[in-house]
């Protein structure tokens, strides 16, 4: 009877430590939850490398900054987005260039952010070899208030008609309707880093950027077949990087990078 209850006291003793522990963990694991939000990965396509970041809508806020609402400059890079978040308690936990820009360094079209059009929809047919943006179709990411994300082609979101509260305007689409930008040479010798999205569900937001040059069709096919998206938004070349939190850069060599005008963000409190 002896040993029988000494067991019993142990097994009891064994299960508060237990248990103690796990009260412990679990602000722990909420803790790195918060500071976590959001997936990224190396994927490899094609013999090419990539870095993903998936984003889930309902979890992180997802938004586009230009200008320093302190100063009315545009932040002009991450690093300086970055200073400006942790002056204002917020930590960055992601961000990549939002779109083509013009020589004033501007968004070179649409550009809406927390609700405001600050740049008008361009829906300028120029000729291809103008650059990237001209080429057919060009398109809009945007996140509007009931919360989901879509990619348009620019002149379907027009017949939408539908207001955002951020949205970016670049070019060319990579993905429209689940098929390939016919604009596209599979065995292309045109190779940049490349910077992509797209909105895989209406609350999953996909971001790629290359970790080396690749053509447009291998960089399109990447997000059709590799990452299930039914249409993706080409986002910047050669000079697109991503930031990630415990992570650093990753994408073009910081010597190539030039000042971004839009600049999408994950932040977080600290």
């Amino acid at each position: 009877m002896r040993s029988s209850a000494l067991a019993h006291r142990l097994r009891r003793s064994l299960l508060h430590r237990l248990l103690a522990l796990l009260g412990a963990l679990l602000p722990l694991a909420a803790c790195n939850s918060q500071v976590q939000p959001m997936e990224s990965r190396e994927v490899s396509f094609q013999g090419q490398d990539f870095t993903v970041v998936s984003l889930d809508l309902h979890r992180e806020a997802l938004t586009l900054h230009w200008k320093n609402p302190d100063t009315g400059q545009p932040f002009g890079d991450i690093q300086s987005l970055r200073e400006w978040g942790a002056a204002n308690g917020k930590r960055l936990m992601f961000a990549a260039n939002a779109g083509i820009y013009d020589q004033a360094y501007a968004p070179l079209g649409l550009y809406v952010e927390n609700g405001k059009v600050l740049v008008p929809l361009n829906l300028f047919r120029g000729n291809p070899a103008a650059g990237n943006f001209s080429i057919r179709p060009n398109g809009v990411f945007a996140i509007y208030p009931d919360g989901h994300a879509a990619v348009r082609s620019s002149t379907d979101f027009k017949t939408d008609g539908k207001p955002a509260d951020w949205a970016t305007q670049s070019g060319p689409m990579l993905v429209v309707d689940g098929k390939i930008n016919d604009q596209f040479v599979h065995d292309s010798t045109s190779t940049k880093w490349r910077s992509g999205v797209c909105a895989r569900t209406t609350h999953q937001v996909v971001f790629v950027v290359s970790d080396a040059p690749v053509n447009f069709h291998t960089f399109a096919q990447l997000f059709r077949d590799k990452l299930g998206c039914h249409d993706a938004l080409f986002l910047d070349g050669t000079i697109s990087q991503f930031y990630i939190d415990g992570t650093g850069y990753a994408g073009a060599p910081t010597f190539m990078v030039k000042p971004y005008a839009g600049i999408f963000a994950v932040f977080a409190e600290q």
